[in-house]
């Protein structure tokens, strides 16, 4: 390929159609014309001196060389980043903005309260997304830091357990478990459960725990948020599992709280960010706050 000495611009329009697979798509993203774009890339194909995308009509896909420039285009756009954010610390400017993929906003809720104390100025933009999608986020220079359950394996992401978060019974104060200190886990096969859909993390915890003790629970209703399934335990419908951490913050008169055990279901939930990123006083202060608590 010999050596390229492209410009930031045309990285950044590469960079979208490699994310949109779509030329008209990734003009408006870009807030260009798709003819300007399409001519754009045609001068990055020369530079490099072979094809980056296979166009099959609309369809278009990355070639070979495509995959790999954007592969290198992504280090570039976060090196570029990095320096900026560095460049921007000497200045002494704080950056406004932190962006956080999580796995349950209920696993940072007292973080955000004392951090958002300490920095009134600083927005804390917290989307609750599967740990793949914050996985791809903090690789794809989308998001500053990951909170989910661990492990999460990769060479490029860093790793802080922060703590321990146990599965529980949760039913209504009407049911004959709503006394109990604690319950077995084998104890759950003749109830009727409303679960999360198998899709979930909590749902592989629960029936990963249950499988170590041979048994298979079937769940009367799977759903796909904790609020549903709390409205069903308020109903009397069934009982749900849900992560301790959820449900302390729950304050419902209808509702009793019950430990699992024999095995009692856990993961260690901790911090994620990408390995080689300058953590500016933001992220750094907001870092110390999870950790702290």
């Amino acid at each position: 390929m010999g050596m390229i000495t492209m410009e930031h611009r045309l990285l950044d329009y590469f960079m979208a159609v490699a994310e949109e697979l779509h030329f008209t798509k990734a003009a408006d993203r870009l807030g260009i014309t798709q003819p300007t774009l399409s001519h754009q890339i045609r001068l990055l194909e020369q530079e490099v001196g072979t094809p980056l995308f296979h166009r099959a009509g609309k369809k278009i896909h990355l070639t070979q060389s495509g995959t790999i420039l954007m592969e290198h285009a992504r280090r570039v756009i976060h090196e570029l980043e990095q320096a900026r954010l560095e460049i921007g610390e000497l200045a002494g400017l704080q950056r406004g903005r932190l962006r956080i993929g999580c796995s349950g906003n209920h696993l940072m809720t007292e973080a955000m309260i004392s951090f958002h104390r300490h920095y009134p100025g600083i927005v804390v933009n917290a989307v609750e997304l599967a740990t793949e999608e914050t996985h791809d986020g903090l690789l794809g220079n989308k998001l500053d830091l990951g909170v989910v359950y661990l492990p999460l394996e990769d060479e490029q992401i860093e790793s802080v357990p922060l703590f321990d978060d146990e599965l529980i019974l949760v039913v209504s104060r009407r049911h004959t478990f709503a006394g109990s200190a604690s319950i077995r886990l084998e104890q759950l096969s003749g109830l009727p459960l409303v679960l999360f859909q198998p899709k979930f993390l909590v749902r592989q915890m629960i029936d990963s725990a249950c499988k170590s003790i041979g048994l298979h629970l079937q769940p009367i209703m799977e759903l796909s948020t904790m609020e549903s399934q709390m409205q069903m335990v308020i109903q009397n419908v069934g009982g749900t599992v849900l992560p301790a951490s959820y449900a302390k913050g729950l304050s419902h008169p209808d509702i009793a709280v019950i430990p699992l055990t024999d095995p009692t279901p856990r993961k260690t939930v901790g911090l994620v960010y990408r390995k080689n990123m300058f953590l500016d006083h933001t992220i750094q202060a907001f870092i110390n706050h999870l950790v702290k608590i």
